[in-house]
């Protein structure tokens, strides 16, 4: 991997630092000893940047030394700027200027790489790396993430066994997980990454439990990209909102629950991932009573191991192969799919199901389309329900691009609209009574005019009766106005219902006012 990957990681850590490091003294108003301590820290960052350029060449002449080299210089250097944001008369900026010349010393010392070979590393004033590089800055922090989880967890046979599902069976569950949360991940990583818990973590309890699928839901009740159940989403802030949407499906709000949870759990394991994931899995009583018992022992200890009912002994491994993947996927000649997931919202021209967007946005470049990614990002609406003009929904770049393209108005919006509005049962086409004909050879009876119907008496006028339709299991309000040729808004009203969920009950009564068929 990369050395500047490296140093752009321990530009990323030193940030606190930096933010700190406008009180220095006046040069008049330092002691001796405080002069002299300052000079000391200046010259153990010449030493150790010094040592750095030397691991450069070692690194571009194959030797395998080099790297570690580079890393302990690297150490060396962030332990004289913390040491310098507490030493009285020392510039943090100015120990600064030596990662700005280690950055261009690390550039230039890249293969292949030169003014003319791409996007150099670009370093504002302040000293840190611009929004010019996310590339590198995100494999930055997956390398600084995967020494962390390389200390954390133990790669052993359970795990192994568990890389090798994901690699056969499971292998497209996996990648389709890595699609789903690529579109996510603006909303879902950020939690973790303010917690300090590894982002390969989050993908792997994703993959796991919902395959990315933020209307996942088990038997046993649990709900959402990260499952929560119930009574545990209540203890976060999860659940329903009033409006009769439940929170558990945001993949912002799950994710921030999530980390407090496993945050938690650091507070009564440590670094044990394992006892984390189990308590999860099985519950945090279970997992801390057991942890207690094992008296520091670890959860692959056969006595610990074994207290833990069959899910989780499958569960704890199974997160850690996924995360692992996460990692380290061309090791495993994994190849996960390039998303554009770049965010960006869109706001509807005309009324528009998740249905009808999917067809007429078309595949655009992708393999199966946008529709679990318009799912994702609005988690509120039911993929048949008839979103209202001038609503603004979360997706991408491309999507919003698309969209103004093919669904805003035009012949393929046009046919969207008429495949999703279509009934099924229009096709059905009924006759009047069947008429018997006689065999062949018989002849007909004489045709006799009709006897007059007898006169019916007045009868006074009812007032017309309005249709219901008696709620069912999965039925939706949109679902129920594509159904019977109903505008949505005219339906919600007169059944009091809120947007946007229109939240409905099995067995409910919804009159059918303004509906056409």
């Amino acid at each position: 991997m990369p050395v500047s990957v490296s140093l752009i990681a321990r530009l990323g850590a030193s940030a606190l630092v930096l933010a700190l490091a406008g009180h220095s003294g006046t040069a008049d108003a330092q002691s001796r000893r405080e002069r002299d301590a300052a000079e000391a820290l200046n010259e153990r960052m010449v030493e150790a940047e010094a040592r750095y350029r030397q691991a450069l060449v070692r690194i571009a002449n194959d030797d395998p030394a080099g790297l570690d080299a580079s890393n302990a210089a690297l150490e060396d250097m962030e332990d004289v700027i913390l040491a310098c944001e507490r030493q009285r008369g020392c510039s943090v900026s100015q120990l600064l200027t030596t990662y700005k010349r280690l950055l261009k010393a690390d550039a230039d010392a890249q293969a292949g790489q030169g003014p003319d070979a791409g996007d150099p590393l670009v370093v504002e004033e302040g000293g840190l790396p611009t929004a010019d590089v996310p590339a590198a800055a995100s494999a930055a922090a997956l390398l600084s993430e995967d020494e962390r989880f390389k200390r954390m967890v133990e790669l052993n046979p359970a795990v192994q066994a568990s890389i090798r599902r994901w690699l056969t069976d499971m292998r497209v569950s996996l990648i389709t997980s890595h699609e789903n949360y690529q579109y996510m991940r603006h909303l879902m990583s950020p939690a973790f990454k303010r917690s300090g818990l590894p982002e390969a973590l989050l993908f792997g309890i994703l993959a796991k439990e919902s395959n990315g699928r933020v209307h996942a839901r088990s038997r046993a009740g649990a709900a959402g990209p990260l499952q929560f159940m119930p009574a545990t989403g209540r203890r976060f802030g999860l659940g329903p909102d009033g409006s009769g949407f439940d929170t558990r499906y945001d993949p912002r709000l799950s994710a921030d629950a999530a980390a407090v949870y496993l945050n938690e759990r650091f507070a009564q394991h440590g670094n044990e991932i394992e006892y984390w994931l189990a308590g999860y899995n099985g519950g945090e009583g279970r997992a801390l009573r057991i942890f207690r018992e094992a008296n520091g022992r670890r959860f692959w200890d056969p006595d610990v191991y074994n207290q833990f009912p069959a899910e989780t002994k499958d569960y704890v491994p199974m997160v850690i192969a996924a995360a692992w993947l996460y990692l380290h996927p061309e090791e495993y000649g994994l190849t996960f799919p390039r998303i554009d997931a770049r965010p960006a919202t869109f706001t509807l021209e005309r009324p528009a199901s998740i249905y009808a967007l999917t067809i007429c946005l078309g595949n655009g470049n992708t393999r199966d389309g946008y529709m679990r990614a318009l799912r994702n990002l609005n988690p509120s609406y039911e993929a048949e329900d008839l979103i209202p003009a001038g609503t603004t929904l979360n997706g991408t770049v491309r999507m919003a691009g698309l969209y103004r393209q093919w669904c805003a108005r035009g012949a393929r919006a046009d046919l969207a609209a008429q495949l999703v509005n279509s009934d099924p049962r229009a096709a059905i086409v009924r006759t009047g009574a069947i008429e018997v004909l006689p065999a062949t050879g018989d002849v007909p009876p004489a045709a006799l005019p009709p006897a007059p119907a007898a006169p019916r008496p007045p009868q006074a006028a009812t007032p017309a009766q309005v249709r219901t339709h008696r709620v069912a299991r999965g039925d939706t309000l949109g679902a129920i106005a594509q159904r019977y040729g109903c505008d949505l808004a005219t339906l919600a009203r007169a059944n009091q219902l809120r947007a946007p969920a229109y939240a409905l009950r099995q067995g409910q009564s919804v009159r059918l006012e303004g509906c056409t068929r």
